[in-house]
């Protein structure tokens, strides 16, 4: 009903062997363990050597059992050791997007994609009405910090392109690109100082920023507005 591949344990019309969702998710994390393992061409033995390498033993038999059905429960911890063992992320594992068409969020609740469910896992999905502000406000510092270290490395390179530009016309376009990029640079600023006010605002510690850069977006005095929601 869910799953629809028949490598998960059951076919999409087999509505009267339809799995209890809690035993739907454990089907497809099982199956997709066995799946990951089979493409790296390892046995369970190899499997659970790497976990044991990792420092979570998870023993080869638990494993065999796990993607035979046998096991009943599957903890969160074994689902984050195998994931890294296998080198795939943990969602993976539940949401295998690519090799199951659509899964159950909860139960009780109609079918979903695959993506859409693993989006609302890991809170991209906004609009759902989560109170998710922090997280939202930590992905927004991220990205307005990956922004700032981009537009600065540009704008180094246009310096740079300028200094030892052959001709007039070359140098004239290198620095328009240096100040284009020192532009993008001071909007990201701005951008992490309101997002830091707004982190702080609710009690949390804003991330951590190197000190060069902490000297420039948080200088002593400074105080954003808060009272207007950032534009995310």
């Amino acid at each position: 009903m869910t799953q629809h591949r028949s490598d998960y344990g059951y076919e999409k019309d087999d509505e009267d062997d339809v799995l209890e969702w809690a035993d739907q998710v454990m089907a497809t994390v099982a199956a997709e363990v066995r799946r990951r393992r089979k493409e790296l061409r390892w046995s369970a033995q190899d499997l659970a050597d790497k976990c044991e390498e990792i420092g979570h033993p998870i023993p080869r038999n638990v494993i065999a059992n796990m993607e035979s059905g046998r096991r009943s429960n599957l903890p969160l911890v074994d689902v984050m050791v195998l994931a890294e063992a296998l080198n795939t992320p943990p969602i993976c594992l539940i949401y295998p997007v690519g090799y199951v068409d659509d899964v159950q969020r909860l139960p009780l609740q109609h079918p979903t994609s695959t993506l859409n469910a693993l989006s609302w896992f890991t809170g991209e999905n906004t609009a759902l009405g989560a109170d998710n502000d922090m997280l939202r406000y930590f992905r927004a510092h991220q990205a307005a910090e990956n922004k700032l270290r981009t537009a600065q490395a540009d704008e180094e390179y246009a310096r740079y392109q300028a200094e030892t530009a052959p001709n007039a016309d070359r140098k004239a376009e290198a620095l328009r690109a240096q100040a284009r990029a020192a532009e993008a640079a001071e909007d990201a600023k701005r951008h992490l100082r309101r997002v830091r006010a707004f982190i702080r605002k609710d009690g949390v510690t804003p991330p951590y920023l190197w000190p060069d850069v902490a000297a420039e977006v948080d200088p002593p005095g400074t105080d954003p507005n808060t009272t207007e929601e950032i534009d995310l």
